[in-house]
């Protein structure tokens, strides 16, 4: 198994000890994600110091306030790295709103391009601002490889099968009351469906309301094997297949 997001950063146990979990547990692949430039830089060591890790990079919404050409600048160099695979998470996060709107849309919009330009998948954050995410992929997106971080919007799972988007399944698909977003886990084409933990966030129902590590990864795919009908060795098999394509690792 693979954990395709996962904030190995922001866990507060060491680092070895965690991924040595992860390794305990199966899960043979980490996608550690940089939101800023402190997190960037932290990202990157780790995934230089655990031959598991690979990085994403880039402007969290929360953290766009002000971004401008040279914040886009020190992505894009961190970007050159290469154990860097994906450009993210970026998006907009209506939720919170810890960011002007503005600046979260300039910020976003920068990211897509630079995705584009560099030709690296795009992680994407969207958060009570599905509106206004989705008509932002369509105007700039058309030629890059989108991934649904902590996919939370079934209400358009169809328009991400149209446009090919992946769908990255956190531990809230494993909440009881989220019956719409397990029928989208469902329903989403093979080809499209990936996993994660968002660790240290979104721990899965059995140990709901702990912090969560990217072992934890294998419990989610478990829920999702048993939602799709599937056993836990053929979706095992997709989700590393299509991780393994998206990020080329």
């Amino acid at each position: 198994m693979v954990d395709t997001h996962c904030h190995l950063d922001s866990i507060r146990e060491p680092t070895a000890a965690v991924v040595e979990r992860a390794r305990e547990a199966g899960v043979r692949r980490l996608a550690s994600v940089g939101m800023h430039d402190d997190s960037i830089a932290t990202t990157l060591r780790i995934a230089h110091e655990h031959d598991e890790v690979f990085a994403i990079v880039g402007r969290h919404p929360h953290h766009s306030e002000g971004f401008d050409r040279a914040d886009l600048a020190r992505i894009e160099e961190a970007a050159t790295d290469e154990r860097v695979r994906a450009i993210g998470e970026t998006g907009l996060d209506w939720f919170r709103d810890r960011a002007p709107r503005d600046d979260q849309r300039r910020a976003f919009e920068a990211q897509i391009q630079l995705a584009a330009r560099l030709e690296l998948p795009l992680v994407i954050h969207t958060r009570d601002a599905e509106e206004d995410t989705f008509a932002m992929l369509r105007e700039h997106a058309a030629d890059v490889t989108v991934v649904m971080h902590c996919f939370s919007s079934p209400s358009r799972l169809d328009e991400c099968v149209e446009r090919r988007y992946l769908c990255s399944f956190a531990g809230n698909v494993t909440y009881p009351k989220n019956v719409e977003l397990q029928a989208a886990a469902r329903d989403v084409p093979e080809e499209l469906l990936l996993v994660e933990t968002d660790s240290p966030y979104l721990a899965p129902q059995p140990v709901r309301g702990k912090p969560n590590e990217p072992r934890n990864v294998t419990m989610t795919a478990e829920a999702v094997a048993r939602m799709r009908g599937v056993p836990y060795e053929d979706l095992e098999a997709a989700v590393e297949r299509n991780a393994a394509r998206v990020f080329k690792w």
